[in-house]
Formats: C-alpha cells, structure tokens, sequence
C-alpha cells in the first residue's frame, strides 16, 4: 500500500477515536433525528473499518523467484519490469480546503446559535418558576399583590378605568 493511502486509513481511524457520538446523541430531541444520526454512525464506521482493512495492509511481496521457475524467466521478467515501472499518483486533497473555510463558518454559526439557545433557555426556567409560583399563591392572592408582580397590567386597568372604557 502507498503511504498517502495508510496515512488516510491512520487519520480516519484517529478521528474515529475523537468524536463524541454520546455526546452529540444527547443532544438530539427529535426520533427523526436519531434516526438520521444512528445512520450516519454506522456509514462513518462502515467507512472507517474499509479503511482500516483495506487500505492499512501492506501488499505481501511478490515471489519472482517461484514464477521463473513455473514459467521462465523471460515473461517473469517482462512483468516484473512493467510492475516495478508502475507509478501510483499521490492522492491531493482539494476538497478538504473547499470546505474547510465553509465548517469553520458553520461553527463560527452554530456558537452564536448555541449562546441564544443558553439565553432563551435562562429566559424560560425563569418564565416556568414564576408560573409554578403564581400556580401555588393564585387562590390566595389579592389583585394587590398581583399588580405589585406586575405593574404594567394595574396601569392598564387604570387608564381603563380612567377613560371610562368598560371593555364592549
């Protein structure tokens, strides 16, 4: 095997061993979503194994010797020549830098979205505690105490009032 070709099988098996599969499956609501990433799990391990099986191994050397033996030397040396001349292009990863600047945008994206989700997150605990609150004191609370917690809604009621308008 050429070494471009161990070195991609050695990196995929090394990023195989970095993600955070349980990690990110927690963060996952929908079964869709399970679904989708349980798949993507098994094609990202499907690949790697191809690599680590197919393309880690080294090519058993050729025994020249046994086939000048069996065939003659003239043919096993024509094909040894032809074998040995052979060239195999060195794998150029143009995708990578395509897409590189493109991740580094969606992470760059999905940080920003993250931080909103962590504020609208406080904002709702906040919001659910005032309701289990108002839940347990609403049958013992005075329109007092009430308009105290909100005071924009007894200025509304008294600019009602005040305007004469009855709500018809």
């Amino acid at each position: 095997m050429s070494g471009a070709g161990k070195k991609i099988a050695d990196v995929a098996f090394k990023a195989g061993r970095t993600i955070d599969w349980e990690g990110m499956a927690k963060m996952l609501v929908s079964d869709e979503a399970r679904k989708e990433f349980a798949t993507l799990r098994r094609a990202f391990d499907e690949v790697n194994s191809t690599l680590q099986t197919k393309f880690s191994q080294e090519p058993e050397p050729i025994d020249w010797e046994y086939y000048r033996k069996g065939i003659g030397s003239r043919l096993v040396d024509m094909y040894k020549q032809a074998y040995e001349s052979i060239e195999v292009p060195k794998y150029v990863d143009k995708v990578t830098p395509e897409y590189k600047s493109k991740f580094d945008a969606l992470l760059v994206e999905l940080k920003e979205a993250e931080g909103k989700s962590l504020k609208e997150s406080e904002r709702l605990e906040k919001e659910i505690a005032e309701v289990q609150e108002l839940k347990e004191k609403i049958s013992t609370m005075t329109a007092e105490e009430y308009f105290e917690k909100h005071p924009e809604l007894k200025k509304k009621f008294d600019d009602e009032i005040r305007n004469d308008y009855w709500g018809y």
